[in-house]
């Protein structure tokens, strides 16, 4: 079959799309920069790419030939308020494009909605399916809960709370029950429902064998980790403290800690239904989930990571716009050295950052990052996908890939810390030298004076990295 994936840089559909392809189908996936194609399937002889805005959408760009559809589009980062009016919009445009093409059925993956008492992210993706519903395709909803797997945002905000608290004072959202469901059943779901006429215009909510408290969840998580945790909740804590508490002691964004706040507190218990039996699916127990997890993280084999999507507003348009540093009114800090081994230096620079820290005065770097979440930027605390890899796009700290061409030998990133003005920092080498560039643009006078504050630690935070790069130890 011809298949449309959308969402293609997104945790779900990477994974989605070496499936669909190791089963045989041809894809056809939408991007919205072509410089942010994933590796894994970049070069693949049954997948094409176009670029595709669903929010700006060119008419003719989606094959009339294709069979099938997912609607893998969602965001619970976004920092607009508008937020379900963009989805809404979104999902009329792919309806739109996909309904002139020979396409029988559309596949989205939406959240388990039982509850009365649903939160604006819940109720966005009720929109979306009510949006999606056509009189010429097929539309067949899976309602997943929290989905359990190496990388996803569920998983690595409980990793990063239970090892990082022994004792947690927690608020009163953990005693409420939910479903979670290993990403290994969900691909399940989405695969195995391909072309099911049975499953035409009808909707499944999919979860795993157990109801858990979110507090049972962490005790789970503890135990798989070898781990002792004493977690005591209090009634006190409000959603806006909750939401502090959550984005503080994890890695996640302000505005994705509220969306998870806001979710959390609502009950996710799936409906019943013969959808096991008819997919001859058995889902995993979350225990499982989270063992099977750790063996992808063990393997460094994390094909995709909640932190890839684009979380700086900056980035509305393409990461490839960015690529080129800019030459006037801006302060740079440029250095450069002779290298001594090329392998050494560039397997170096494509190692930084995350756990490998930054070569130089990594408390400096650690302190900076602290700052960073309490004017509620992102912290160092995402770390990074890989700990060798990396690719146009992915979270790398507080900064994000720009480029990464082992070929072209230039690194460049854009930093997506709180900042009074734009920076970005580049590793090339030419020939036989290392350049290192700290680009900062600044915004108004606070940018000018923040420049020199800092300015004093460059002489030996910048000159220590390069070293560091050039110079095996």
């Amino acid at each position: 079959m011809q298949i449309l994936i959308t969402g293609t840089t997104g945790y779900i559909a990477k994974r989605l799309a070496l499936q669909l392809l190791e089963e045989g189908h041809e894809l056809v996936c939408c991007v919205r920069d072509l410089n942010r194609i994933p590796d894994e399937v970049e070069d693949h002889p049954r997948c094409s790419f176009i670029k595709m805005d669903f929010l700006n959408p060119e008419p003719n760009k989606i094959p009339k030939t294709i069979d099938a559809a997912y609607y893998l589009i969602h965001s619970m980062a976004t920092n607009t308020d508008n937020f379900e009016d963009l989805e809404r919009q979104c999902a009329q445009n792919f309806k739109n494009l996909v309904e002139v093409t020979n396409c029988k059925q559309v596949i989205y993956l939406s959240g388990i909605v039982n509850d009365d008492s649903l939160s604006k992210h819940l109720k966005s993706r009720l929109q979306v399916e009510e949006t999606l519903r056509s009189d010429v395709y097929a539309l067949t909803t899976f309602r997943a809960g929290i989905i359990v797997g190496s990388g996803s945002a569920s998983f690595e905000i409980i990793r990063d709370i239970v090892e990082k608290l022994p004792i947690m004072i927690t608020p009163k959202w953990l005693n409420t029950k939910t479903q979670p469901i290993g990403i290994r059943d969900v691909l399940a779901y989405l695969s195995q429902g391909l072309g099911k006429e049975e499953l035409y215009n009808n909707s499944y909510d999919i979860f795993g064998p157990e109801i858990l408290t979110y507090k049972e969840m962490l005790l789970q998580f503890a135990k798989v980790r070898g781990l002792k945790r004493y977690i005591y909740t209090l009634p006190v804590l409000t959603p806006k403290l909750s939401s502090y508490w959550l984005y503080f002691v994890t890695s996640t964004s302000f505005q994705l800690a509220q969306a998870l706040v806001d979710s959390m507190k609502v009950e996710v218990i799936g409906k019943p239904s013969d959808i096991n039996e008819f997919l001859n699916i058995k889902p995993l127990s979350y225990k499982e989930a989270v063992e099977l997890a750790f063996q992808r993280i063990e393997q460094n084999s994390v094909i995709s990571s909640w932190k890839d999507a684009v979380s700086s507003g900056r980035f509305k348009d393409q990461l490839s716009k960015h690529i080129e540093l800019p030459q006037f009114g801006c302060y740079k800090d440029i250095r450069s050295k002779t290298i001594k081994d090329e392998t050494y230096t560039l397997d170096k620079i494509w190692s930084i950052g995350g756990r490998n820290g930054w070569y130089s005065f990594n408390s400096l770097w650690k302190v900076r990052g602290y700052i960073d979440k309490l004017f509620g930027g992102v912290g160092l605390r995402r770390g990074r996908t890989h700990d060798t890899y990396l690719e146009p796009g992915d979270p790398l700290d507080f900064w994000r890939v720009l480029l990464a061409d082992k070929t072209e030998k230039r690194l460049l990133l854009f930093a997506e810390m709180k900042l009074p003005g734009e920076a970005w920092l580049e590793f090339k080498i030419v020939k036989d030298k290392l350049y290192q560039r700290a680009v900062f643009r600044p915004k108004g006078v606070w940018g000018r004076l923040y420049w020199y504050m800092v300015l004093p630690f460059h002489a030996f935070v910048f000159k220590g990295m390069i070293n560091a790069l050039v110079e095996p130890k």
